[in-house]
C-alpha cells in the first residue's frame, strides 16, 4: 500500500519526498520559517523534537538556517533515562547535530537528570519544562511500527494518564518495549497544544502503522492516533 492510498482527515497535510534529503532539507526549511513567525509576533520562538536515527539529516539542515537561534528554546518530546554521554541519549543527539554553530545560541532545556530513580528524575524535568515556551511553537515527532511517537508507547505504565489532553503534567515516566526501557516523554496535555507539528516518517513499513492507526479509534493502543487527531504536516520518504 503506498501513502496516497490512505485516507487522511482534512487537518493532516502529507508530503511525500523521494529520498531521506530531500525531506530533511525541505522539513528544515519549513521549521525555519515557522520558528521565524513565531519570534517576529512574540519575541521568542520554541522548538520541540524526538531524537533517533531518522531526524539527524533534519537537525544538520535546521542548524543551518539563518535564524536569530538566541530567540529560540530548545527542547525534547522525550528522553531515554541515560546520561547525555550516553550513545542513546536524545539530548546528545540534538547537542552534536543540531545545537552548533549559530544554532548552538539557542537554549536547551534537557529531560535527563540525575536521581534515585526515573520517577524522581520526571519531577525534576517538570519542574525544567516550566521555562519552556508554551504552546510550542514548532513540534518534530516521529513514529514507531509499534504506533507509538514520543515516548508513548502502548501498553505502557502512565500511558492513559499521558494521554490526557487536559492532564496537569508536562512530563511523565514511561517504559518502552526495548532497552533502554525507562523514559521520560512530555504528555499530549503539551504536545497536542503544539502551533505547528510536524510528522517525520521513513519507511514503506511506516504506511502500514499509519494505516493502522488511522483505522483504530483507540490511541492507547496506537498512541500516534492522538497526533493525528489535530492539524499535523506529515513528512514522508520511503
Amino acid at each position: 500500500m503506498a501513502i496516497t492510498d490512505l485516507k487522511f482527515p482534512e487537518h493532516v497535510q502529507v508530503h511525500s519526498f523521494p529520498n531521506a534529503e530531500k525531506q530533511a532539507q525541505q522539513l528544515a526549511v519549513q521549521v525555519a520559517e515557522v520558528l521565524q513567525g513565531a519570534i517576529a509576533e512574540q519575541g521568542i520562538a520554541s522548538l520541540v523534537v524526538s531524537g533517533g536515527k531518522s531526524p539527524l539529516s533534519f537537525f544538520n539542515h535546521l542548524s543551518q538556517q539563518p535564524l536569530d537561534w538566541s530567540r529560540v528554546v530548545v527542547s525534547l518530546a522525550d528522553e531515554r533515562w541515560v546520561p547525555v554521554a550516553h550513545a542513546d541519549s536524545n539530548e546528545g543527539l540534538v547537542r552534536s547535530h543540531l545545537l552548533k554553530g549559530e544554532a548552538a545560541k539557542a537554549r536547551f532545556i534537557g529531560l535527563y537528570h540525575a536521581a534515585d530513580s526515573v520517577e524522581r528524575a520526571a519531577i525534576q524535568a517538570e519542574t525544567a519544562l516550566a521555562a519552556l515556551p508554551q504552546p510550542i511553537s514548532v513540534l518534530v515527532l516521529g513514529m514507531g511500527e509499534d504506533g507509538h511517537t514520543a515516548s508513548l508507547f502502548p501498553d505502557s505504565v502512565n500511558l492513559q494518564q499521558a494521554l490526557s489532553a487536559t492532564g496537569a503534567m508536562r512530563c511523565l515516566p514511561m517504559l518502552a518495549p526495548s532497552v533502554p526501557r525507562q523514559r521520560l516523554t512530555l504528555t499530549y496535555a503539551v504536545l497536542g497544544r503544539a502551533c505547528s507539528t510536524f510528522l517525520l516518517l521513513q519507511g514503506k513499513s511506516k504506511v502500514d502503522t499509519l494505516r493502522q492507526a488511522l483505522a483504530d479509534t483507540d490511541a492507547a493502543r496506537m498512541p500516534v492516533r492522538a497526533i493525528l487527531s489535530s492539524p499535523c504536516d506529515l513528512y514522508w520518504c520511503p
